[in-house]
């Protein structure tokens, strides 16, 4: 990667709130040259407004990751206005709640659109720029891309599969000397939760045979979701991904979510994650 005395480029989608807000903050903050994409730029204030409080300055620009021309036209833009490519952070993804009893296969993708074929689109667009300068590639998945969880077979489906694909390219990569690394968050307080738009009457009435494991399910969900990681802590913690020592394939961002994850790489038969999550239901 480019040496401390060179200022990293550093691309961060899904910068509007949350993680990637935060992520584009520190990493402005720490010395690098941010390019901060959002799909809608009328949703940009909070970020200029808080680049503006810090002194930082950001390079923000509207970009939809799941339209491929889209992609491939502001990477090469960045490229071409800023001379380099050293990172690329995949953050943009939005969350989803329900049941496949109560949903079509077009809702399914959807979910996969953003998640995990957006993902895929701005890897391929950044893959040869971060060759040219040994970069570094980080995915923000989830801990949910380690542990199904109820009531979100297609969010965790499609960061099981950003794992996955992550995970089989990241040996590809480094024979070219790039870096892969995903980064598994636990519960962040962030507009994450708000952006589900989960409406739990219209979705799942009252006499639905899953009602009450939905309604035992969003108990357990909300008091996670109290004790949640803040994402500016989280932001904090992704950029100093971005230089110094090579990070590991996967990093967890809090103790809670190296806990949890734990439980997944140790598991054999799946029957603890079935005792764990099968308690969130009943």
């Amino acid at each position: 990667m480019s040496t401390s005395s060179t200022p990293h480029v550093v691309l961060i989608t899904g910068t509007s709130s949350g993680i990637g807000l935060h992520t584009a903050l520190a990493a402005a903050q720490a010395g690098h040259t941010v390019v901060a994409t959002m799909r809608n730029l009328d949703r940009s204030d909070t970020l200029r407004d808080a680049a503006s409080a810090l002194g930082v300055r950001l390079d923000i620009r509207r970009l939809d990751v799941t339209e491929p021309q889209w992609v491939s036209d502001v990477v090469g833009d960045v490229v071409g206005d800023h001379g380099r490519l050293d990172s690329l952070v995949n953050n943009a993804g939005a969350g989803h709640i329900g049941t496949i009893e109560h949903e079509n296969i077009d809702d399914l993708r959807t979910v996969m659109e953003l998640n995990f074929f957006g993902t895929v689109t701005m890897t391929r667009a950044a893959l040869p720029h971060l060759r040219a300068t040994k970069g570094r590639l980080l995915s923000i998945t989830s801990v949910g891309g380690i542990i199904g969880q109820p009531f979100n077979e297609a969010y965790c489906a499609a960061k099981f599969a950003v794992e996955g694909f992550m995970e089989s390219l990241a040996p590809v990569a480094a024979t070219a000397g790039v870096t892969v690394t995903v980064v598994e968050p636990a519960a962040v307080a962030s507009a994450f939760v708000e952006n589900v738009g989960f409406d739990r009457e219209r979705t799942h009435p009252a006499d639905d045979p899953y009602a009450d494991a939905l309604r035992a399910y969003v108990a357990r969900t909300e008091t996670a979701f109290d004790n949640a990681q803040s994402a500016e802590d989280t932001g904090r913690f992704i950029a100093q991904l971005l230089s110094g020592s090579t990070p590991p394939f996967r990093v967890q961002t809090s103790a809670a979510a190296r806990a949890f994850v734990g439980v997944k790489l140790a598991d054999l038969d799946g029957s603890a994650v079935q005792r764990m999550t099968g308690a969130w239901v009943s």
